[in-house]
């Protein structure tokens, strides 16, 4: 999968199970602050990307992302390693 795909997937992710506004997603943008999920929302974040790449993310690896671009290099990594 390339990371267009990656990209597109995730969006598709954020707008229609968290209902966020697809203009504030962005590879530069502030990833929490564009989201506003509550701790609740990562759980069914990390469900979600589970199901649709068959990855599991981990809270140390949200630590480390800062923007959305964060984001997207932290799954293909983890997609990569499988």
């Amino acid at each position: 999968m390339n990371r267009q795909e990656i990209i597109d997937r995730t969006t598709r992710i954020f707008v229609e199970e968290f209902e966020v506004d697809g203009t504030l997603i962005a590879p530069e943008a502030n990833f929490r602050d564009s989201l506003g999920l509550d701790s609740l929302d990562y759980v069914d974040l990390v469900v979600l990307i589970d199901e649709e790449f068959g990855v599991k993310l981990v809270e140390a690896d949200f630590k480390s992302i800062e923007i959305f671009d964060d984001f997207y290099t932290t799954l293909a990594q983890k997609m990569n390693a499988q």
